[in-house]
């Protein structure tokens, strides 16, 4: 770990310039005491590395001094994919590991490249995860991800949305995709290939020996395979509904890409500044929740059942709210 700490310095130093003590220890998450004997063991090794005292001071390597420690582990290299989802990094335990091999890579750029890079990284941030949602506990995430990576299966208690909602399932973990801040685990049980949410995993057992993961198995084409099969589940049937201009511009900040895309398609004007456009919808129940967030800016056509639920709810609101 120490050593690990010492080049770090090194190549914090050489990416960076000048650093003080303090922003050694904050950037390694240790106490300035340990960058000061950290900082001696590298005298005593022969770094030529000096520092100056003052405001202005801190530690900086001799001028053209360079390290050649910068070959990336094995750990760090399959790191990499992940450098720029800090996020799901540190929840799969790499958090660290991709740090350091950042570090390296920024070590051994040449300085121009160095300082596009250093923009880069100033300029863009990503943020996988959904607006307004807490993060998802994902306590079985390192031992999924360990038994994807190694090919082992696992025996789970899991958590499903019909009953009987508790079931046990012997997996052979094939991969691990994150979507919108929540990962997912794709599997096989039995003979199917399936997909199980993490999160919901209650219990989790390590099975001795391993399994074969089929060397055909693309998991970004299952998992596009599975997000066009997932979305025409969701579509049980249509709404046809008018919209007011105003609706019509609130229908993107409201609804899913998929209702805006079908709204586009057959928009209709009629006649009476009102568009006509015909939706898919999910139930009746959850259609009745969306089309309330647009207010009077929407009139559901048909079905006659969403229609109905509909006017039984405003209704209700207007003698719970009307004088």
């Amino acid at each position: 770990m120490r050593a690990s700490r010492l080049v770090s310095i090194l190549l914090l130093l050489q990416t960076r310039g000048r650093m003080t003590a303090q922003d050694l220890a904050e950037r390694l998450e240790v106490s300035v005491r340990t960058i000061y004997r950290d900082v001696e063991s590298l005298h005593s090794a022969g770094i030529p590395l000096y520092g100056d005292a003052g405001p202005r001071g801190g530690y900086q390597l001799l001028d053209g001094y360079r390290t050649r420690l910068t070959g990336l582990t094995t750990d760090e290299a399959e790191s990499l994919f992940l450098a720029g989802l800090p996020g799901p990094a540190a929840e799969l335990g790499l958090g660290a590991v991709v740090t350091a091999a950042q570090l390296k890579l920024m070590a051994a750029l040449p300085v121009e490249l160095r300082d596009r890079a250093g923009r880069i990284q100033e300029r863009f941030h990503l943020d996988a995860p959904t607006w307004y949602r807490d993060p998802e506990p994902v306590t079985h995430l390192p031992a999924v991800a360990d038994a994807v990576w190694n090919e082992r299966p696992i025996q789970v208690r899991y958590r499903r949305w019909k009953a009987p909602q508790e079931v046990q399932r012997r997996l052979e973990p094939y991969g691990l995709v994150i979507k919108a801040g929540r990962w997912y685990l794709v599997a096989r049980s039995g003979s199917d290939v399936r997909t199980y949410r993490v999160s919901q995993i209650l219990d989790l057992h390590p099975l001795p020996g391993r399994f074969a993961r089929p060397g055909d198995f693309d998991l970004s084409a299952y998992w596009q395979a599975y997000l066009a099969e997932f979305e025409e589940r969701l579509r049980w049937g249509e709404a046809v509904v008018r919209l007011s201009p105003r609706g019509v511009e609130r229908l993107e900040l409201v609804m899913t890409p998929g209702v805006v895309a079908a709204a586009r398609a057959t928009a209709t004007p009629d006649g009476e500044g009102w568009t006509r456009v015909t939706v898919p919808i999910e139930s009746i129940e959850h259609a009745l929740g969306e089309f309330l967030r647009l207010g009077t800016d929407v009139e559901v056509l048909s079905p006659a059942e969403l229609r109905d639920g509909l006017a039984a709810t405003v209704a209700e609101l207007a003698g719970r709210y009307g004088r």
